[in-house]
Parts: C-alpha cells; sequence; structure tokens
C-alpha cells in the first residue's frame, strides 16, 4: 500500500515499560505520519502487554535527553532539539492536542491489571488516553489501512 492511500493508521502498542524504545518509536511514528505523510487519522493504542504504560506517571518516567533530541532534530527538517518535549508524556499530549493523534488503552486490561475498578474508571490512567473497550478497539484495528506493532 502506498503510504498516499493510507487514511487510517493504527499504532498498537502491546510492550511495556520493560521497552522504551517501543514506546519512543511509537510517538516518533505518530508524529512522522500526522506531519510529514499527512495521514488523516492516526491512533497509538495499547493493547493488554501495553496498559501499564498508560499508568498516570508512566510516560513522564520516559526522558528525552539532551543528545536524543539532537539525534531526533537532526531527522526533521526545520525541528530544533529546543522544539522536542523533556519526556515521553509531553510527547503525547502534543501529538494529540497539536496534531490530533488519538490515543486509547484497553480499559479490559486496566482491570485486569489491578489499577482500574471498572472499564469506565480513568482514575489511574493519563488524563489524554481514552479507555477502549474490546468491540471498539477490534473495530479500530478492522477498519484501520495500515496496522503498526509495537
Amino acid at each position: 500500500m502506498e503510504i498516499g492511500k493510507i487514511e487510517k493508521l493504527l499504532i498498537f502498542v502491546n510492550s511495556g515499560m520493560d521497552r522504551p524504545f517501543s514506546q519512543y518509536a511509537s510517538y516518533a511514528i505518530a508524529f512522522t505520519a500526522k506531519k510529514i505523510h499527512n495521514i488523516p487519522d492516526v491512533m497509538v493504542y495499547y493493547g493488554p502487554q501495553g496498559v501499564e504504560v498508560t499508568k498516570k506517571g508512566n510516560l513522564a518516567k520516559l526522558a528525552f535527553p539532551d543528545n536524543v533530541k539532537e539525534l531526533i532534530a537532526g531527522q526533521f527538517e526545520g525541528l530544533s532539539p529546543g522544539d522536542l518535549p523533556d519526556n515521553l508524556e509531553q510527547m503525547a499530549r502534543f501529538v494529540k492536542d497539536a496534531l490530533g493523534v488519538n490515543i486509547g488503552s484497553c480499559a479490559t486490561f486496566h482491570v485486569v491489571s489491578g489499577f482500574a475498578t471498572s472499564i469506565e474508571d480513568t482514575s489511574n490512567i493519563e488524563d489524554f488516553i481514552m479507555p477502549v473497550k474490546i468491540p471498539d478497539a477490534v473495530a479500530a484495528a478492522l477498519s484501520a489501512d495500515k496496522i503498526v506493532p509495537l
């Protein structure tokens, strides 16, 4: 499939805090898909093995050191290291608020993992992450033009 024909991209993150490079990659892909390739509908979705990342404070633990900011910024025309956030929580908020990337997480596994009491309980997840029920997660996967697994 040509990039120009992708209308809906799903970035399926099914890894946790033990795989930080996958976490960084998910937002690098989301940023690039929206900003560089103009894909209209981009979603970062945390699957069953990735929901721990959505707990309040976990994304902020994944920092962008200055040398990494320089490395990343050097790959994008017009981007300077100072334009990049200090951690992944700030990056997630930016791609959601400024670029319109949807960020969701498997609500069933919030409960199974013990940091939610019900599917609707959002008290222990980041406020910008939408809890997603199983039927909606399946619909998102089935309607995506492209799924990037991480």
